[in-house]
């Protein structure tokens, strides 16, 4: 788990960089609802797994497994919704459901960021807040990503806003560029999921010119 090669003097491990590489193509196949969203997904998770597990960061390791667990139930969701029809109708979220995202998301990040102060083994003693807020908004998300809620990159920039500076602060300068990228694909997917969405519900109307 620790083969790896030298970039400026640091090891930078195999399973780190190929997991993120994954999680930026997770986003582009997202914006395609492929169905290789989750599998990619997946497997980026598991080798994000092997480095927490490699580098003894346990509290990383349970988001990992986390990340599997949901990813699987994503497929199952995503599955039974192309059945029949063939294609994943995408939608925004009711605002009884908005309001529970946003409501698990704030009672989540309470109760791991305590867990974080105060479980030791999990490693987690500085910016236990921001690392409670990102560690809950990564699992909203990718629920809500699940039930093809166009929402779900909504929360996904709501997490980069804090995951991006959180990194550029903590000397993390490759994994904040990785995330300012992904906050810009994030963006794009936005955008093009919401339009599928209009159009599917307000189509054009064909204008014919008269003869």
């Amino acid at each position: 788990m620790n083969a790896g090669f030298e970039v400026f003097g640091e090891h930078v491990l195999w399973t780190d960089a190929v997991g993120n590489l994954l999680s930026l193509a997770v986003v582009w196949l997202a914006m395609r609802k492929t169905m290789w969203t989750w599998p990619v997904q997946m497997a980026g998770a598991a080798l994000l797994l092997a480095a927490s597990l490699d580098a003894h960061a346990p509290g990383n390791a349970l988001k990992q497994l986390l990340f599997l667990a949901l990813a699987g139930y994503g497929w199952m969701a995503w599955a039974r919704g192309t059945r029949g029809h063939g294609e994943l109708a995408v939608r925004p979220a009711t605002a009884l459901e908005r309001w529970t995202l946003l409501g698990s998301m704030a009672g989540g990040t309470i109760v791991v960021a305590e867990a974080f102060k105060h479980l030791p083994w999990l490693h987690i003693a500085w910016s236990p807040w921001a690392n409670a807020y990102i560690f809950v908004g990564s699992a909203i998300a990718t629920f809500a990503q699940s039930r093809a809620l166009v929402d779900f990159w909504i929360i996904w920039m709501l997490v980069d806003l804090v995951g991006v500076p959180l990194a550029f602060k903590s000397g993390l300068y490759a994994s904040g560029a990785v995330y300012g990228l992904f906050f810009v694909l994030v963006l794009v997917g936005f955008t093009r999921w919401r339009r599928e969405y209009r159009g599917r519900v307000h189509p054009p109307v064909e204008v014919r010119s008269r003869a």
